[in-house]
């Protein structure tokens, strides 16, 4: 199945999320995506100014109490923590590597959230040893422990990063 890409090049404000809410929420296989009738998504674009991982860690914990009290979603500290932890990597890393916008999508049901992350770099992100001495480049470490799958592919305007969460009942 081709993946719906979202080009970075057209980001207006409402029309475009609303458009990009269409797509998201109405999978065409019915194996992919959330399977949940209650799926919830935010997004929103950043464009590098200062205090912009802020407020992507911001949108995250919104999303993460609305999903908890809509979808009856079992968020536990510890598994709210790892998320965040994996926005605040993916988000920065976007934010640091990029050469414009990036955008940050949460999608989320009871039992699975995505953590994607669209942006204007196609340098694919590296992921080294794991080595404690060496400064920086723990990032993508990080969030590949945190999460249960990751992926990363081009798309035609940079790349996309995707972390998926299985929540447990």
């Amino acid at each position: 199945m081709a993946e719906k890409v979202i080009d970075l090049t057209a980001l207006t404000a409402a029309p475009w999320l609303e458009h990009m809410n269409e797509q998201v929420t109405s999978p065409e296989d019915p194996d992919q995506g959330l399977r949940s009738p209650e799926v919830l998504l935010s997004a929103e674009v950043f464009d590098g100014e200062p205090g912009c991982i802020a407020m992507a860690r911001a949108l995250a914990d919104r999303f993460l109490t609305r999903l908890a009290v809509e979808c009856l979603a079992p968020l536990g500290e510890h598994t709210r923590s790892d998320l965040m932890l994996a926005v605040s990597e993916l988000v920065t890393n976007a934010d640091r590597y990029s050469h414009g916008p990036y955008l940050l999508e949460l999608e989320g049901s009871a039992e699975r959230i995505s953590v994607t992350v669209y942006d204007s770099s196609t340098a694919m992100p590296v992921l080294y040893s794991p080595d404690p001495a060496r400064l920086g480049g723990h990032g993508m470490e990080i969030v590949v422990a945190l999460c249960d799958r990751l992926t990363a592919e081009r798309v035609p305007v940079g790349k996309r990063i995707r972390a998926e969460f299985q929540l447990s009942i």
